[in-house]
């Protein structure tokens, strides 16, 4: 960085309110929580990729035996069980693969953003709109607590965005 770049940056920093501060603050939080989102859902679409049905059964069946024999109407456990139980013979890969590019999409963008590369900013928006999209589309048909909370961050992330790229054009 030039000297004179590093001190406008300086002084575009000591500037800013605490206002400012803040929502820079949350748009970095939200860039590592979408990398680590990201590393996840690589590593889980590998596991998906590398197991059968039958195997994915029998790890959810052992993970979720301690919490049956407590309570053998357990919301959750039985939740996991019936749902592995009834997914269809190849959904393993669909899935698998969908969370290794997915993740790997979305790690690409969190490294622009990282890096402040001006084309990451719009594809991160696009991405991002697109998926806000279809979570509304999926809540039309089948409201999801998880599903809105997912999407009231996701479309808060997007304006954070929106302002980084707007300050990212003045400096």
């Amino acid at each position: 960085m030039k000297p004179s770049q590093a001190t406008k940056l300086r002084n575009i920093m000591t500037h800013q309110t605490f206002r400012d501060r803040i929502l820079h603050w949350a748009y970095e939080f939200e860039i590592w929580a979408k990398g680590f989102d990201a590393i996840l859902e690589i590593i889980g679409g590998f596991i998906l990729l590398l197991t059968t049905k039958l195997m994915l059964n029998q790890w959810v069946i052992a993970i979720t035996q301690h919490e049956l024999v407590e309570d053998p109407r357990d919301v959750v456990a039985t939740f996991l069980r019936q749902s592995v139980a009834n997914l269809p013979v190849n959904m393993n890969i669909f899935g698998g693969l969908y969370l290794v590019v997915h993740g790997t999409a979305k790690l690409w963008l969190v490294g622009g953003l990282l890096a402040k590369k001006a084309w990451a900013y719009p594809l991160a928006i696009i991405f991002l709109g697109l998926f806000i999209f279809y979570q509304l589309y999926r809540m039309s048909y089948q409201f999801s607590i998880g599903l809105l909370v997912l999407t009231v961050f996701d479309a808060a992330f997007v304006l954070l965005i929106l302002r980084e790229y707007r300050l990212s054009k003045h400096r």
